[in-house]
This record gives C-alpha cells, structure tokens and sequence, in this order.
C-alpha cells in the first residue's frame, strides 16, 4: 500500500541525497514510498509547491534557495522554524494550509553530540556566515550549551542581525571577518557559509582552531573538501562534514510524516563510503 506523495523541493536538485535517504527509510518499515525531486526557480517555488499538495502530496522537504520562502507561505510554524525564520520540511493542513518545520539545527546537534560522541557543553564557538544555514543552527548550539558563539560574516550587517535575533549579547556575539586572525582560538567552528558550494576558497587563518577544535562544515562530498582539508591542517582534533546531519534531519521529517522513527546509521554508514 502506498504511504503517498512526498518530494524535495531546490534548484538545483538533480544532486540531491533526500529521495535515497527517504526510500532507505521506508524500507526499514517496509513502506511502499514515492519520493522524489522537484526542480523550481525562486520566482516559480510557491507555485509548484502549492500545486504539488493540491495534487496530493503529504509532505516535502525544502533546501537551497528556498528555506526562506518555504517559511514564509507557511500559516503555521515550528519554534524552531519560527527563531530561524527558514523551513526545511512543510507539512500539509486542512483547508490547503501548510505547516512549517526547520529540523537542521536539532540534526547537526544530533550528528556532533551523538554520532560522534562530543559534548558540545562548555565549548567556544565560533559560525561562519550568518545566512540561512546559519539561523538554522545557531540557536540549536546555544540549546546544546555552547559557552559563547561568535558570528563573522563577511556582511557584517547581516551577522549583526543573527546576533540580535538571538538576543542574548552575552553569549552570542559578532565579530568582523577582516579580524578573524586577532579573534583567538576556538573550541567549535561551524562553516555555515556557501563557499564551497560555491567553489571558493574562505582563506582562514590557522590562529582559530583550538589544541581540540571540532571543525564542521554543514555541507557535504565536494562541496565540504576545501574547509575539512584546511582544519586537517590545522591540526583540528576533529573534522566532520554535513553528511550525518543532512541524515538526521531527513530522520526528523520522515518521523513527522509516518509517526516511526528510523534507524539512520547503517544509512549513514552506505553514505559515508560514498563520500568518504
């Protein structure tokens, strides 16, 4: 019997992950999934996706460039949606509404503190960019008990912004990019910018990284390579891409949609030899 409709909304999106994850989920359960990918420009994404759960769908997930707008057409919104002001998953409500959810934070928190096993309590931290990935995770950092987070950008306007959504300046604080070598060393730093999607290089000073620094790059495969091999350099004690949190976050949705947990780490584990 099928469980439905459900689809990853991006563009691009050829590349992504979602429907692979979501089908191993469903095996698990031995649910009978249509999964799939739905390419929309920024002007056309409303559109589709109203059209798309018109149609039936139950339930989609949301990624570059469109957390934002997905956050915007919601008429309900998560906590954490609502402190990030960007959506990941959107969940359909009677009389063609929509609910918005933002599960990135709470995935990467998982992925650092369970998968592998670092208690984030106490750390300094240090978030590079101050965009949407950023918002996703700032406040799930602070949650899970970061002593201070630093937020560069290389708009400072926008850093400045972050800092006082969170609203609290004693532990969550911007700095400016040009002074990143002048900050001292840091217990944490999270590469939330689009550099490496983008194919360019962030030039970042050996300086920050802390005698045990956790380097983590919320991206993944190629787009992680250039920030993981600069903390390697570095001599960073840890250095993780974002494959275990695009996992757990997929996790989250999928629970919201079907009400059963899965088992994400032999999903993982196939991932990992992929992109390792």
């Amino acid at each position: 019997m099928s469980a439905g409709q459900f689809a990853v909304f991006g563009h691009p999106i050829s590349h992504s992950l979602s429907p692979h994850i979501h089908q191993a989920f469903a095996r698990q359960f031995g649910i009978d999934l249509e999964y799939r990918t739905i390419d929309a420009a920024p002007g056309e994404f409303e559109a589709a996706v109203r059209r798309f759960f018109a149609d039936g769908g139950l339930g989609a997930n949301v990624t570059l460039p469109h957390k934002t707008a997905a956050f915007a057409m919601a008429d309900e919104r998560s906590d954490a949606a609502q402190r990030a002001g960007t959506a990941n998953v959107l969940t359909p409500l009677p009389g063609g509404r929509l609910a918005a959810h933002n599960t990135d934070g709470a995935g990467m928190v998982r992925d650092i503190t369970e998968r592998h096993s670092v208690d984030l309590r106490g750390h300094t931290a240090l978030l590079l960019g101050a965009g949407g990935a950023a918002h996703g995770v700032a406040w799930s950092l602070l949650d899970a008990g970061v002593d201070t987070l630093t937020i560069v950008n290389r708009t400072p306007e926008a850093a400045d912004a972050l800092a006082d959504a969170i609203g609290e300046p004693a532990r969550a604080h911007t700095r400016y990019w040009e002074d990143l070598a002048d900050l001292g060393a840091f217990d944490l730093i999270v590469n939330a910018t689009s550099a490496g999607v983008l194919g360019k290089s962030l030039d970042l000073p050996f300086a920050i990284v802390g005698n045990r620094a956790l380097c983590y790059d919320l991206s993944y495969g190629v787009a992680a390579t250039g920030f993981l091999a600069w903390a390697r350099t570095a001599k960073a004690r840890y250095a993780f891409d974002g494959l275990g949190m695009l996992i757990e976050t997929a996790a989250d949705a999928f629970e919201l949609w079907h009400g059963k947990r899965p088992d994400t780490d032999p999903v993982y584990a196939e991932l990992r030899q992929r992109y390792s």
